[in-house]
């Protein structure tokens, strides 16, 4: 399916293209005096541009006016900054869980899982800590009043009887608990390239929808094989 990038190129491509069939110029003889020229054809009727959806969505049809707005802007809004801001926190928590895996989980592949799951969410806070610093924004604090309100953050209680638990049972949990939260991590993800303007917001959004829905395949896979 197209990125944002090759979206980008294509409508860049397509204005491109029209400019140089409707730019024109005078030319003039050698003393500088103006050739003159046959009259002007007719105008071509302005031809329509394929625009990619976002991921998940199917091509639109657009009209050379309509360019402008196809490719996402470079300015955020409140629904990018609302992004960054709870998906930090909400990474933070799935390393909180994953860091307990080593000496916890019986599992190897679960072990695996988990540290991939850390290597992945990790440079993912510090690439959206750096995105609200450019917008003149810090990143929230460890006590994030509304985290728990977030879809599919654990709840206070849980994450105790996680790090209570050793073995089978905490193999069994983290697996219950990591597919919720990753799943509510998608539906954040989809708000956001639904609701917010800025592309770099909308790749990284897309990455956590792909990236997640792989990760949640692969723990439905461990708990089928028990």
């Amino acid at each position: 399916m197209p990125t944002t990038r090759s979206r980008a190129l294509i409508v860049f491509a397509a204005i491109a293209g029209a400019t140089l069939l409707t730019g024109a110029c005078t030319a003039e003889k050698p003393g500088g005096t103006p050739e003159p020229q046959a009259a002007a054809a007719p105008t071509a009727p302005a031809v329509p541009v394929i625009a990619p959806g976002k991921p998940g969505e199917s091509a639109s049809t657009l009209a050379p006016d309509a360019l402008r707005t196809a490719v996402p802007s470079p300015v955020a809004n409140a629904a990018d900054v609302r992004y960054a801001q709870d998906m930090i926190v909400h990474h933070r928590q799935a390393l909180d869980m994953s860091v307990l895996a080593p000496s916890r989980a019986v599992s190897t592949t679960l072990k695996g899982l988990a540290s991939r799951i850390k290597d992945t969410q990790g440079p993912e806070i510090q690439a959206m800590t750096a995105w609200l610093q450019h917008q003149g924004l810090r990143a929230p604090d460890h006590g994030h009043g509304h985290a728990t309100s977030m879809p599919g953050m654990v709840s206070p209680e849980r994450m105790e009887a996680l790090k209570d638990a050793t073995g089978e049972e905490f193999d069994r949990l983290f697996l219950e608990l990591m597919i919720s939260h990753h799943q509510g991590a998608i539906t954040m993800a989809e708000t956001a390239l639904a609701e917010g303007s800025h592309v770099q917001i909308e790749e990284m959004a897309a990455d956590v929808i792909a990236v997640q829905a792989s990760e949640i395949k692969r723990m439905r896979e461990m708990q089928a094989t028990g």
